[in-house]
């Protein structure tokens, strides 16, 4: 059976939203990107972007169809999990760093 719920207008308009951030995304990461779809909490949704050149950042979808679609209408290729290869593809830098170790190397506090 098919499913015939169609989106709403509004819900339309965030997911082409959403398409044009990943769409810029890829072409200003080396021209292309991968993506992994996560659950946050109360339905939102949390897109992860990896340009080609190792470059990561997210965005947030309202919902998991909105997500979705804007993964759909950019063309963006979807991994399972964000681990493996996925993950080995992301670059980090000197600020990651800093953040993640934090208080251990005299760096910022994660606050």
């Amino acid at each position: 059976m098919a499913d015939t719920t169609q989106a709403s207008p509004k819900d339309e308009k965030r997911a082409q939203r959403l398409a044009h951030q990943i769409t810029a995304f890829a072409k200003s990461h080396g021209g292309s990107a991968e993506g992994q779809l996560a659950h946050i909490g109360r339905g939102t949704v949390r897109i992860a972007l990896v340009g080609a050149n190792g470059e990561w950042g997210t965005l947030v979808a309202p919902s998991q169809e909105t997500g979705r679609r804007a993964v759909e209408i950019a063309g963006l290729t979807l991994q399972d999990d964000f681990d493996g290869e996925l993950a080995a593809k992301v670059r980090t830098g000197p600020y990651e760093w800093k953040r993640m170790a934090g208080i251990q190397l005299g760096g910022p506090r994660n606050t």
